[in-house]
């Protein structure tokens, strides 16, 4: 297949609210305007979410909303102990109320709540992540305070059409590969992260698409040979025929793939998997370390998702054809199906 790669800056929706350029670009070259949307209110969709890891710990952070149900979320998982801490406030009715960013690459995000006040910081060559919560009723209230640095580098942002309606649409933007320093302090325990080791993602999100969906991602990012290494996999999600979410990334250069193939859920979600692609470029073993079985049941969302944990091992194919060896690195796969 030939990836459609957008150049061109424009807006993302012509006026009639339907995409104007389908594809896949390494900035943010389309401009997003929550009111160029053609839908009912309560079907816009919208989130940032945060993710921090090492070989021991991941962090999340989410802050969105689905117009008619919001979330803003701490989770913090143990991979050793095989332990997931979390705390969340659900939001009703919060429609527009979060006032989210309208680009990836700028803009600050903050909410106070009673239980959670969680900050997301944009700011040249980085982002800040801090969160505090006061939830009564868990003995593991977090104080959260991470830097992630962001180099001059190139990321994956995808519009992507559905068939059913020319007015469903997903405009996603995902940076890999941020080097990330801080802690989490949970009573007595200070979980630190050092940029040597962890590494932080954003998947900012945005769109319009049908109430009942599922999708497969996969994403993760580590060091090779002194230089930063990630990927970001996905499928099942909208019509894909302009561009796949497949890319690998490289000392803060992107390198495009086609399509990359697994059958997640076969032998159960826990056992090894098998990825390869039609162009032989991502061809590797997976052995799952933990499950982060996630479910949502709130006014009409009814959202399962089973992210898969664990190690790769394989190799990638450059755009100019180097291969590079990858060894035991920590990354996930998630099957979600949703109803939203």
């Amino acid at each position: 297949m030939t990836n459609h790669r957008i150049t061109t800056f424009s807006d993302l929706l012509y006026p009639n609210g339907t995409l104007m350029q389908k594809g896949y670009s390494t900035k943010g070259v389309m401009n997003y305007n929550r009111k160029a949307i053609k839908a009912a209110p309560w079907r816009i969709k919208e989130w940032d979410f945060y993710q921090v890891s090492n070989d021991d710990y991941c962090l999340q952070l989410t802050i969105g909303h689905v117009s008619y149900a919001g979330n803003v979320s701490a989770m913090l998982i143990d991979f050793n102990n095989k332990k997931t801490y979390t705390v969340t406030d659900m939001l009703v009715l919060p429609f527009n109320r979060l006032k989210m960013p309208e680009s990836a690459e700028h803009g600050d995000l903050a909410v106070h709540r009673k239980n959670i006040d969680m900050q997301f910081e944009v700011y040249r060559g980085g982002r800040r992540l801090r969160c505090k919560t006061r939830d009564p009723k868990v003995q593991h209230n977090m104080e959260i305070d991470i830097e992630l640095s962001q180099p001059d580098m190139e990321a994956l942002v995808i519009a992507t059409p559905f068939d059913d309606n020319p007015h469903h649409f997903y405009y996603n933007h995902k940076i890999n590969c941020m080097p990330a320093s801080g802690t989490v302090k949970m009573g007595e325990r200070i979980i630190t992260f050092e940029p040597e080791t962890s590494f932080g993602l954003i998947d900012w999100g945005r769109g319009v698409w049908p109430f009942s969906h599922e999708w497969f991602w996969g994403n993760g990012s580590t060091w090779i040979d002194g230089k930063r290494f990630g990927f970001n996999i996905g499928f099942g999600f909208g019509n894909t025929e302009a561009a796949t979410e497949n890319m690998l990334f490289y000392n803060g250069t992107s390198h495009k793939l086609n399509h990359v193939y697994v059958d997640l859920p076969a032998g159960g979600y826990m056992s090894p998997k098998k990825f390869t692609s039609d162009d032989g470029r991502f061809e590797m073993d997976f052995e799952p370390v933990y499950d982060r079985y996630t479910e949502t049941k709130m006014l009409f969302v009814d959202n399962g998702c089973h992210q898969i944990f664990g190690r790769f091992t394989g190799k990638v194919v450059l755009d100019d054809g180097t291969v590079l060896e990858v060894k035991d690195m920590m990354a996930f796969m998630e099957h979600a199906v949703n109803n939203w």
